[in-house]
């Protein structure tokens, strides 16, 4: 056996990882794993394992039902129990954090003598030990592994560096030093790997960036080891440059013309060290990306330091033949010449003077804002690159030049992260208070993120802070072209605004690419060639090509092979829909082939979201969805009806299978409200879009249909909306609470709703319709569920196809669970749903089968069976993304381990069920999760920790529609929480109303057993052993062949052996008898009367 505690404690025995449980288990097996081989008191667990929380009230006890489960997971042998407290039989060698110190002092102490190759060895497999945050389950003791985990990882650089890995090293150690910024030997190691690189100008601007970090932080000055590299730059920074290649002309004594910026430079170290390290074995890098992005700032810090670097800013030309002039102008070639008196022969030609000057020396050219000369530039560099081997040329461009040997780099935005630190360093300089004002930083992120990382844009907004707080920066940002206006007057006319930036773009397309671009506009979240060609006018394919090497268009390859997508950054886009606006003609157009296109991609997915070809289907519609709300939103701004309808109708089961009900919810009522609304407008032309959005609100579609104002069935959209009503129905009983659900009014509407299908017919055989007998749950007086189930599925039988059949018999199997509690009688439904859902292909089905398959078995006591089925019913509900299915099935393996009385590997699965139902917001199986873990609190005797989690258990279910049998386990965990907190006598009257209302909901024997078997353990308790076992004889008749699971079976087993001692053999044989011939109800008065003349308490078991 293994410990890994270098992360979440897990432990490995012969290969296999297993998870020890719950939180406090963990920090049980931390703590013990931490002093392997030695006895740890119980004082000091005691203290570890609650560190966070005040131990119980009987704390030792507790740590002794702790240790119990522990050895359930590890092995009663691994926890050995000593004079003075509890030993872990391992030794130092078996626990991941002492394997780990041992790598690391062989890695360093190879270092120390000189074999960096044997010290990386060690060190790399010393590292990968690591999961995750030291000891993070018993945080209090992580401090010293921390530590000598960055010593290790200190020591693996510096073994990289000796072996030539500098380049490497240098993102990785700008990473660490800027999480740890005191660090000296950190900042040691990253000057050393940028001079190793050759980076003698970023060395030293490391090492002045530590020595302020010190400084302002610390009050201290560099240490010696800083101090030396310092010197060793200074003194050999030009000594270790190449001398000129051979036939070389040697420089003529004239530095580049790379100014020093202002402003420092914040964000994109790894682009450009990534930049700094290509330039020297490249000839043509090109910097892509839209205005704003950066591209001019990164160019030029990757040429900073460069003796023979040469900025050419072409952004002031306006015309193409004066390029060549301002390389020459740029380079000083011109007042060389007059200076000198020398005159080339190409003097006029100005080409060939850059060409006669460039050919022998070895120079970087930076040509910025290529994008308006764009030919002129390509043709230049070309004849240069080709005519002079020494060049090296670094372009920037909102489009690549098209030369061939370009190496294209897009100019990505700033990361948030990247975003936020450029913001704060502006701020800075325009606030004195900088640092209060930006103690929003939720305002900070959204105007970081609504710019799209853009570092003009965020500029310009950091600006606006001499006026306005970070959140009323953010609120304008709808309004972002007139409010960001306050650029630096030095620069350029159109790098002061941010419209000025993007009109500059603009002025650049041709008007096929602006009339495309501004269809383009009505996009939302992105969308595929097919998709532009569908709503654009103009050959798509081409225009778009254009748009995107023009940096317009982002274009994002698909994972696995799918198609390119595109998208707009919000700053286009908005700018895009500017321009649209000023042609509503175009706009609508544009508008309405959206729609048609949304429309017709909801409508074919719909038919395949049920077979086999479903997942296609799903991640388009995932990477659609916002297209959909948009187009969605504008056929109800529109008040076309018969649009939105039949587009949330073809939504309304992918919103139902990927969880998003409540948003379902949402468009589907909106739908209903706009009938009701143009309804009450009496045929009127549909009003303006303010008026009818007014109406729309107010409107009551409920009343609307329970009143017949809306023209009932003689109405052209009767059918259409009764569908739309169906959908909502389902999609409101998965969110609305219970208490909504139950409202007469409600009743009332889904019944009139219900009726329509119940009738029969085609249009009760495909979805929504073959739902109508679900809503009997939520209506029905007369309780006849399993009546309207029949009817739903022989009327599927004779309309329906496969799937239709396969999903009526699904929901009255379930009908029957939620009803008795126990799959019972529904084998033959099984069986047939099995073939069908095979036949047809739909995961969901699929799934739905083998929950049901799995339900059988484990009430059947075959937990292998029940396990395998239900685990495969989970592969399947996530391959299909049914999210809302997978806390459930997950808390049924977790219950599975339960009922074998595996309570550490119950506890562990649970922390994944809970994670998942608070994942996914699914009430129900929240509710489940916190009801097993309070059982097993109770089964561990932790009844103030079982009290709480009963306590939001029954908060949950408040939110939600528990079946009857769920809340008879409910009731049940309250009456064994009582008993442990109070004793059985205020237990009883407790667990007898559970009881009594559980055989009024007519919950399945096996539920009413568990409950009785629960009651006998709570009669032994008080004594009256004969009354026990006629409830144990009644529990044993119920269940039949059917085994009892472990936590039932701890109660009738203590019950029976008190009861064998006390009334001997033949008596208790007799009591047996007699309480096998009971019904459920003679066992609630059995208990009523114990409740009324309870017998003298005898001793309890504790």
């Amino acid at each position: 056996m293994r410990y890994r505690i270098l992360g979440v404690t897990q432990t490995e025995d012969h290969g296999t990882v297993v998870n020890p449980g719950g939180p406090r288990l963990r920090a049980l097996l931390t703590a013990l794993a931490l002093r392997p081989g030695d006895v740890v008191t119980p004082t000091t667990l005691i203290d570890e394992v609650w560190a966070e929380d005040d131990p119980p009230q009987d704390a030792p006890a507790a740590l002794q039902a702790l240790v119990g489960r522990l050895r359930r997971t590890v092995g009663k042998d691994a926890v050995a129990s000593a004079p003075g407290g509890y030993r872990l039989a391992a030794t130092r060698d078996d626990v991941d954090l002492f394997v780990f110190e041992r790598l690391v002092r062989r890695g360093t102490a190879a270092l120390a003598h000189g074999d960096a190759a044997t010290a990386a060895r060690h060190l790399d497999e010393a590292l990968a030990l690591w999961r995750g945050p030291a000891l993070a389950d018993l945080p209090g003791h992580a401090a010293r592994p921390d530590a000598l985990r960055l010593e290790a990882t200190r020591a693996r650089i510096e073994a990289g560096l000796r072996l030539g890995d500098a380049h490497d090293a240098v993102p990785r150690l700008r990473e660490l030093t800027a999480a740890h910024p005191y660090d000296e030997p950190l900042h040691a190691l990253l000057i050393a790997a940028l001079r190793a690189a050759g980076r003698d100008a970023d060395a030293l601007a490391a090492y002045e960036s530590a020595r302020r970090t010190l400084a302002d932080g610390l009050g201290t000055e560099p240490g010696p080891r800083l101090r030396a590299l310092h010197a060793e730059l200074l003194g050999t920074g030009g000594a270790q440059r190449p001398s000129p290649a051979p036939g070389r002309a040697p420089s003529d004594g004239r530095k580049g013309n790379i100014r020093p910026r202002l402003t420092t430079f914040v964000g994109r170290e790894p682009e450009l060290d990534a930049l700094r390290s290509e330039l020297p074995g490249a000839r043509l890098v090109t910097l892509t990306g839209p205005g704003g992005s950066g591209k001019t700032r990164l160019a030029e810090e990757a040429a900073a330091g460069l003796d023979q670097a040469w900025l050419v800013e072409l952004a002031p030309l306006d015309r193409p033949e004066a390029v060549p002039g301002a390389v020459v102008n740029a380079l000083g070639l011109r007042e060389t010449v007059l200076l000198t008196g020398d005159r080339p022969a190409g003097q006029d030609d100005p080409v060939a003077l850059l060409v006669e000057y460039c050919a022998p020396r070895s120079q970087l050219l930076v040509l910025d804002n290529c994008e308006h000369v764009i030919g002129a530039a390509a043709r230049l560099v070309e004849t240069l690159l080709t005519r002079c081997p020494g060049l090296t040329v670094l372009a920037t461009s909102r489009e690549p030049l098209g030369v061939p040997g370009e190496s294209v780099r897009p100019v990505e935005p700033l990361t948030q992260e990247q975003a936020q630190r450029l913001f704060t360093a502006r701020a800075g300089a325009v606030r004195p208070d900088a640092d209060a004002v930006l103690r929003d930083e939720e305002a900070v992120a959204e105007i970081c993120r609504r710019l799209d990382g853009l570092p003009l844009a965020i500029e310009l907004a950091a600006a606006r802070l001499r006026l306005l707080t970070p959140r009323e920066i953010a609120d304008r940002l709808d309004d972002r072209f007139r409010l960001l206006t306050s650029g630096s007057r030095t620069v350029l006319p159109r790098q002061q605004t941010l419209r000025a930036v993007v009109d500059w773009s603009w002025d650049l397309l041709d008007e096929a690419e602006r009339t495309l671009l501004r269809e383009l506009s009505v996009f939302a979240g992105g969308w595929d060639l097919a998709a532009a060609e569908a709503v654009g006018t103009g050959p798509a394919a081409d225009l778009l090509g254009a748009l995107v090497d023009k940096s317009l268009v982002v274009a994002d390859p698909g994972a696995d092979g799918a198609a390119m997508r595109y998208r707009l950054l919000e700053t286009i886009h908005e700018y895009a829909g500017e321009r649209a606006a000023e042609t509503p003609g175009l706009r609508d157009a544009a508008e309405r082939a959206h729609r048609a296109w949304a429309r017709a991609l909801a409508q074919e997915a719909d038919a395949q979201l049920r077979s086999a070809g479903q997942l296609p289907y799903i991640s388009r519609l995932e990477d659609e969805h916002d297209n959909i709300r948009a187009a969605l939103d504008r056929s109800l701004a529109a008040g076309d009806e018969p649009e939105a309808a039949a587009l949330a109708l073809a939504m309304g089961w992918f919103w139902w299978l990927r969880n998003y009900r409540h948003e379902g919810v949402r468009w589907l009522e909106r739908v209903l409200r706009l009938g009701a609304a143009l309804d009450a407008g009496g045929g009127e032309r549909v009003p303006g879009a303010d008026v009818l959005a007014r109406r729309t609100a107010a409107a009551d579609h409920v009343g609307a249909l329970l009143e017949g104002s809306g023209g009932g069935s003689g109405h052209p959209l009767h059918a259409l909306r009764m569908q739309v009503r169906m959908m909502h129905i389902l999609l409101t009983f998965e969110t609305a609470p219970r208490e909504g659900l139950l409202d007469e009014r409600m009743r009332r509407y889904v019944r009139r709703v219900r009726d329509h299908f119940a009738a029969g017919g085609p249009e009760a055989a495909r979805v929504p319709g073959l739902i109508w007998p679900l809503t009997e749950f939520f209506v029905s007086d007369s309780g006849d569920v399993q009546g309207s189930m029949d009817a739903s599925v022989a009327n599927c039988r004779v309309y329906g196809g496969e799937w239709e059949i396969a999903a009526s018999l699904m929901f009255r199997t379930h009908a029957v669970v939620d009803i008795s509690g126990t799959p019972v009688g529904i084998d033959a439904d099984l069986a047939e749903m099995r073939v069908l859902s095979r036949r047809v292909g739909d995961r969901l089905v699929e799934a739905q089968v083998c929950s049901a398959f799995g339900e059988a078995a484990m009430v059947r006591g075959r937990y292998e069976e029940a396990r395998a089925e239900y685990a495969e019913a989970l592969r399947l509900a996530e391959e299909v993304g049914a999210f809302a299915e997978a806390p459930f099935l997950i808390a049924r393996l977790a219950e599975i381990a339960y009922r074998e009385g595996d309570h550490g590997t119950a506890l562990g699965v649970l922390d994944k069920a809970g994670a998942a139902a608070d994942r996914y917001g699914v009430v129900d199986s929240k509710a489940f999760v916190l009801m097993l873990r309070a059982g097993l609190a109770v089964a561990d005797e932790e009844f103030a920790r079982a009290r709480v989690l009963w306590e939001a258990a029954r908060e949950e279910c408040l939110r939600g529609t528990p079946p009857p049998q769920f809340l008879a386990m409910l009731g049940l965990v309250d009456a064994l929480v009582t008993a442990g907190e109070s004793g059985p006598g205020a237990a009883l009257p407790l667990l007898t109303g559970t009881l009594r209302t559980a055989v009024e909901e007519r919950c399945a024997e096996l539920v009413l057993a568990t409950l009785a078997d629960s009651a006998a353990g709570l009669l032994s308790d008080l004594g009256d052993q004969a009354r026990a076992v006629r409830l144990l004889g009644a529990a044993g008749h119920w269940r039949g062949d059917r085994p009892r699971p472990m936590p039932d079976r701890a109660h009738a087993e203590r019950a029976e052996a008190a009861a064998r001692g006390a009334l001997g053999p033949q008596r208790y044989a007799a009591e047996v008898a007699a309480g096998a011939g009971l019904t459920p109800g003679d066992v609630v008065g059995e208990l009523e009367t114990a409740v009324r003349r309870p017998v003298p308490q005898a001793p309890t078991r504790r």
